[in-house]
């Protein structure tokens, strides 16, 4: 399995869907990060008020902030490889990051767009 890694900027609390005025893009990613998680995979967020030594320990993510800024957040790492920064990872990417194969992903996308019955 692929290690999917995201590094939030600092926010109020772990995922940043709190408070009155929630992000529908943290919302989203949020909502997939635990449909990826019922399908057995796993992703980390790394928090920069919640874990700031995960921002140190990661050379390349620490290069990020360094040279372009906190605003370079949030940054995606693959394996060790940075993918994305400046913008969370569509569903597809990440979907595709954590190892699904397209009649998975397929599959998923149906599951996810049926209204849940009441």
């Amino acid at each position: 399995m692929n290690k999917v890694e995201i590094y939030d900027p600092a926010m109020c609390c772990s995922t940043g869907v709190c408070g009155p005025g929630v992000d529908p893009e943290l919302l989203r990613v949020s909502a997939m990060l635990n449909v990826l998680a019922g399908e057995g995979k796993t992703i980390v967020r790394y928090g920069l008020s919640e874990n700031p030594m995960a921002f140190v320990m990661s050379k390349a993510v620490n290069d990020i902030i360094l040279n372009d800024g906190v605003e370079a957040l949030p940054v995606t790492v693959v394996d060790g490889e940075i993918r994305k920064k400046g913008a969370y990872p569509s569903n597809t990417e990440l979907a595709k990051w954590s190892g699904m194969t397209e009649d998975q992903l397929e599959s998923l996308i149906s599951k996810a767009q049926k209204p849940v019955a009441q």
